[in-house]
């Protein structure tokens, strides 16, 4: 073999050698991306449970403050008490609700959840049932403590009314106590309202969401193609797509945009007051 062969020889070798280095390399970053994907989608869903948690929690906090706030009041039955009392029971039928709503959400993410143990979800599962136990037993609490206010209240009113027109007064109170915590839930609700869409260019355009590249654009678009949430509840949306972008303004520190380990975007927000705060309707388009 001549020194020119021998030399090309040892050229191809080495480029070969090279080729599959690099080829090896490629292939190491790529296992070691989806490695850092799959924990960094394990990390996303256990927080998401864990913001879950710690809302309903910050919930019960709430209802037992509420809930001494009557019996404190319930000792001073004077009848300028009594709005204060219903309002606060008002209140804590609001928060037991948006709990149990928060409980079935945590039920939800628990159930899709890919990146707990089986321990892990024994052990959640247990908590759930705890949080559901108590929140009956705060539903049997808050019905004996409204029995025992309207006792008092009718105590209170057969001192100075005659029978036949306390019936009717009770009666007429109750009517107006039960419309204004209907009115009282109905405003609540439509406070922590919002709407969002997720979609490609082309069908945003057909339901007149995207007009001329501005997003609604005019009051003419179609809002049957929204899905509203509420924005205490519904933090997480996702939407199954490897590119997504807001189009709507929402403070870059409110929310991440996170990849799955299939690539696919999840929208978590993490600051619902800052993010809804310009704007109740949320525009994503995708691909």
């Amino acid at each position: 073999m001549t020194l020119v062969a021998v030399a090309l020889t040892v050229a191809l070798t080495a480029c070969e050698n090279k080729a599959t280095q690099e080829q090896q390399a490629q292939a190491d970053m790529s296992s070691r991306d989806s490695l850092l994907s799959v924990i960094a989608q394990k990390d996303n869903e256990l927080n998401d449970l864990m913001t879950t948690f710690n809302d309903i929690q910050e919930g019960f906090r709430q209802i037992n403050e509420a809930e001494g706030r009557v019996n404190l009041s319930k000792g001073q039955p004077e009848t300028s008490q009594r709005e204060e009392i219903m309002e606060n029971l008002a209140f804590i039928q609001r928060t037991m609700q948006l709990n149990r709503e928060l409980i079935a959400r945590l039920q939800q993410q628990l159930k899709t959840n890919t990146s707990a143990s089986s321990k892990l979800k024994a052990t959640l599962e247990a908590t759930i049932e705890g949080l559901n136990a108590e929140l009956e037993a705060k539903n049997k609490q808050i019905a004996d403590l409204t029995a025992e206010l309207e006792q008092k209240n009718l105590y209170i009113a057969k001192q100075g009314e005659q029978i036949t027109s306390l019936n009717k007064n009770v009666s007429d109170l109750t009517a107006q106590n039960e419309a204004k915590t209907r009115t009282m839930a109905a405003q609540d609700k439509e406070i922590h309202t919002g709407w969002y869409v997720f979609g490609t260019k082309r069908e945003l355009k057909e339901q007149n969401i995207l007009q001329r590249g501005d997003v609604l654009r005019s009051d003419q678009f179609n809002k049957d193609y929204f899905t509203r949430v509420d924005i205490r509840v519904d933090k997480v949306i996702k939407l199954y797509s490897k590119s997504a972008k807001l189009l709507t303004n929402h403070p870059a520190g409110s929310y991440s945009l996170d990849r799955d380990s299939q690539g696919q975007y999840t929208l978590r927000i993490t600051n619902p007051q800052e993010f809804w705060r310009a704007s109740r309707y949320l525009v994503i388009v995708v691909k």
